[in-house]
């Protein structure tokens, strides 16, 4: 797949697109034996973004950040950070990062190896600055190897902010931590963004890409299917979601068989079962849902919406994966 991203509108402004870019891909390739991990990407980041990258499994994700982070070489193209190599970028301090494993020390205190972090990063805050931005002040004297999957999110988190990176890249940062700790996360990494910071993410929470990236990011095997705000994503689905309740039998054929229909979910209803809440995704929300009358149905509490994130970012992966197959 050959994709050369177009850079959406962003909450920065105009601005930030004039500026010089934080990272640039330009038609970079990935193998792994016959598996083609990355295919032919291109994409820039640029100042002042948050920046949510989504992607099925096997999208290559993972493989996109290890290449942005120096950890593997591309085979072909190439891949800068504020105009230099990767590492040349991470050496000066300009990027930090936050896997989803690895990166902890055992039998050290929390203290210790955040302290660690300042120590050796070239532009680095104090560290009690850094624990309280993380909320890990309260448990800066416990070890590292006794801390649950929240807390340990945190502290990489904080590993990831000891200094003053310009890009923050952030694999599932979220992952094990609870509602209050992830209200607290991303107020942080809002605060780092009103100061002029780039902040890439990686999640499975399309509800959190929805509500808090500028720009998204949708990789397919590899390479890149869509790039631009939440509501362009949705807007690209073509679809509307239709929602509505039913009394007694359904007859699943008969509603798979609505003109314009692109996904349809039927679920029991009440505790005995005599009724169906139906979620109907559809690209002509009013012929379908005329349908449904003609039908002789009788729908109640029947909404029609646009489609979120998740809804969408199936949509699109779904289709192309139907055009692949066709192509075949």
């Amino acid at each position: 797949m050959t994709a050369t991203a177009n850079v959406g509108t962003t909450k920065s402004g105009e601005a930030g697109d004039r500026a010089e870019p934080v990272a640039d891909f330009s038609r970079v390739n990935k193998s792994f034996g016959a598996v083609r991990a990355v295919a032919d990407l291109s994409l820039t980041l640029r100042p002042g973004e948050t920046v949510a990258l989504l992607g099925p499994n096997g999208a290559g994700k993972s493989t996109a950040l290890d290449l942005l982070l120096g950890l593997r070489n591309a085979d072909s193209g190439t891949v800068r950070i504020f105009g230099t190599t990767p590492a040349e970028a991470i050496a000066a301090g300009r990027v930090g990062a936050m896997l989803q494993s690895g990166g902890l020390m055992e039998e050290v205190t929390v203290r210790e190896q955040v302290g660690l972090a300042c120590d050796l990063h070239p532009r680095a805050y104090p560290v009690d600055q850094v624990l309280a931005a993380a909320g890990i002040t309260d448990i800066k004297d416990r070890k590292v190897n006794k801390l649950s999957g929240g807390q340990e999110q945190r502290v990489r988190f904080a590993l990831a902010t000891a200094g003053a990176n310009d890009l923050i890249v952030l694999d599932e940062p979220t992952t094990g931590m609870d509602v209050v700790a992830r209200q607290a996360f991303w107020a942080t990494m809002r605060a780092q963004v009103r100061q002029g910071r780039t902040v890439l993410f990686a999640t499975h929470y399309l509800e959190e890409a929805d509500a808090i990236a500028d720009r998204v990011l949708v990789l397919h095997r590899g390479g890149l299917l869509a790039d631009g705000t939440a509501a362009e994503i949705k807007a690209r689905a073509g679809a509307r979601r239709i929602s509505f309740d039913l009394e007694g039998s359904v007859d699943e054929a008969a509603l798979r068989g609505l003109p314009h229909l692109v996904g349809l979910t039927v679920s029991p209803r009440g505790a005995d079962g005599a009724g169906s809440s139906l979620r109907i995704s559809s690209d002509d929300a009013d012929a379908t849902v005329h349908a449904v009358y003609a039908l002789g149905l009788y729908p109640r509490n029947l909404e029609v919406s646009g489609l979120g994130l998740e809804q969408a970012f199936l949509a699109i992966t779904d289709a192309a994966t139907a055009e692949e197959a066709g192509n075949r």
